[in-house]
């Protein structure tokens, strides 16, 4: 396994004056470009008197700058702290000063809302949006010499740059570099730590399964403050050549769809609730059409129905897709059932952060549906149960993919691993003798009856999820009763031709139980106004509704 640093460096100078990243519709950065950028960072951090081991804080939205200074902090060997643009100005402060940072990349907006009082280690921080503007230094001496970085690099430069000038070849792959937090400062922060090897092992696996193509375009939508996003929108197509845009903050669904049509990615790297909405929003209301149900009864043009529904849904993501990967969720069976039917090329991933974070994936052509793939390489997997291929058990698993622990907590770190090394996923599942994943539910999540029924909510809010209006829903227990939250979908013409939100989710109760078992039987209904508070990844803050 080469170091993603390696293959950093040689795809540079593969490609030294073509296109490298974008900000969409905005500024474009050649490979050239871009290591002039890790130079002029690599200055900076030398001024600061960064050492090997030294944190570096990344707070920001999406862009090619907050992309370069991920590449320039790993490169130094400093360690990078990749924080949620979303994080407020106060969590921000304590996860840089829980992980000891002492240089800030930080965009205006947030430095204009912190105290750099509250980060006492802190040395300095800088704009991450252009690397020019000094926001703040600890001492005289350094807000100096950063006047001096143009200079500084003109001598170090006279000539310019050159291709052959740049070494990134690291072999020092258990060396720690990104400690990752994956929420704000509510409890003891949980700073998960991954090393060159954990990055690199993700990389080489992406690389060998998907290889990236000739003249490759990549839109980069999710946060890249999450190892789903960085891992997979950005370090893995641009090290395997890829021109990679940014869209920045959440896009709306006008610029995401045009972004789709002038890049035209070669795959697409999402969360299973972008695809279900496109497909419960536009395909399913025409389906459940009368005529179109009876139409799809009918084998010769049921697949010219399909047919037609492919078309439509890969060309809306630019027409060059090869495959549409999906995280962080579970897929809804009736929107895989679509996609199953209209044959779209789209696989489910299994994964988390403490692993860098692929689990489990499989191939578009061999994904079995309602699976998350299989263990990739370089990692193990194994069910904590007396029937793995029946009973669910807790999935546990090991191999170069696994952090190293978490930051300063002893106590988590013992606690998330079992005694002879596996780490504890935390997710229930089974896996078949062909060796695909499937995931049963959360084991935090899993609903125990005073009978000794062992209920997944997950299982119950797919069937909900079916459900006429229903957007998303989650299962709670309340009272020793099951009660279905609901976030209905239903649109603003169709309001005023049917009963009110309350009967429409009681006629869902009812129908619903019909498919259940008594003692998973749902007592009541409550209706979520505006939806769910979701995570990063798109999957629901399950404990704020506990």
């Amino acid at each position: 396994m080469e170091h993603y640093l390696t293959l950093l460096e040689n795809r540079l100078r593969r490609n030294w004056e073509k296109p490298a990243l974008s900000d969409y519709r905005g500024e474009t950065f050649t490979s050239r470009q871009v290591a002039e950028n890790f130079e002029r960072l690599h200055l900076i951090f030398n001024m600061v008197g960064i050492k090997p081991g030294d944190k570096i804080a990344l707070s920001g939205p999406n862009c090619a700058h907050w992309a370069m200074a991920f590449f320039a902090v790993t490169s130094y060997r400093a360690v990078v702290v990749p924080l949620l643009a979303d994080f407020t100005p106060a969590d921000t402060a304590a996860l840089i000063d829980h992980s000891e940072a002492k240089l800030l990349l930080v965009d205006t907006k947030k430095w204009e809302q912190m105290e750099a009082a509250k980060m006492p280690q802190l040395k300095c921080a800088v704009n991450i949006e252009n690397y020019n503007e000094l926001l703040y230094s600890s001492s005289k001496a350094l807000a100096d010499d950063f006047a001096t970085l143009d200079a500084q690099y003109n001598k170090k430069y006279p000539k310019g740059l050159k291709s052959g000038m740049i070494h990134y070849a690291c072999d020092k792959l258990d060396e720690l570099q990104v400690i990752n937090y994956t929420s704000g400062t509510t409890g003891q922060p949980k700073g998960i730590m991954l090393t060159g090897r954990n990055i690199s092992s993700n990389i080489d696996f992406a690389l060998r399964k998907i290889p990236v193509p000739a003249n490759a375009s990549l839109v980069s939508m999710l946060p890249m403050a999450h190892m789903y996003g960085l891992a997979f929108e950005f370090l893995y197509p641009f090290c395997g050549g890829a021109h990679v845009y940014f869209l920045g903050r959440t896009p709306s669904p006008t610029v995401l769809m045009a972004a789709f049509q002038e890049v035209k990615p070669y795959i697409l790297i999402t969360a299973p609730l972008v695809i279900e909405k496109v497909i419960k929003g536009k395909v399913m209301p025409v389906l459940k059409k009368p005529l179109m149900r009876v139409l799809s009864n009918i084998p010769v043009l049921k697949n010219v129905i399909y047919k037609k529904i492919r078309e439509q849904i890969v060309n809306a993501f630019g027409g060059k897709i090869y495959e549409i990967v999906m995280g962080g969720a579970a897929l809804s069976k009736g929107v895989e059932r679509v996609l199953r039917n209209a044959k779209i090329p789209y696989t489910v991933g299994y994964g988390m952060t403490e692993c860098a974070p692929l689990v489990a994936y499989e191939d578009w052509h061999d994904f079995v549906p309602a699976s998350c793939g299989k263990i990739v390489t370089h990692h193990e997997i194994r069910v904590d149960s007396a029937d793995p291929q029946k009973k669910p058990g807790e999935l546990q698993v090991r191999g170069a993919n696994v952090m190293i622990g978490y930051y300063k907590n002893e106590e988590a770190t013992a606690a998330a691993f079992t005694e002879d090394g596996w780490l504890r996923t935390g997710d229930l599942g089974v896996i078949d003798a062909a060796g695909n994943i499937f995931i049963r539910g959360r084991s935090k999540c899993m609903i125990l009856t005073s009978n000794g029924q062992n209920i997944y909510p997950e299982e119950i809010e797919a069937k909900m999820n079916l459900m006429p209006y229903v957007a998303e829903s989650l299962i709670v227990e309340r009272n020793k009763q099951l009660v279905a939250l609901v976030a209905p979908m239903i649109d603003e013409k169709e309001k005023a031709e049917l009963p009110p939100v309350e009967q429409l989710m009681e006629e869902n109760r009812v129908a619903i139980n019909i498919e259940l078992p008594k003692y998973s039987q749902i007592a009541k209904v409550e209706i979520i106004e505006g939806g769910f508070v979701h995570t990063p990844k798109h999957s629901i803050k399950r404990h704020l509704y506990a």
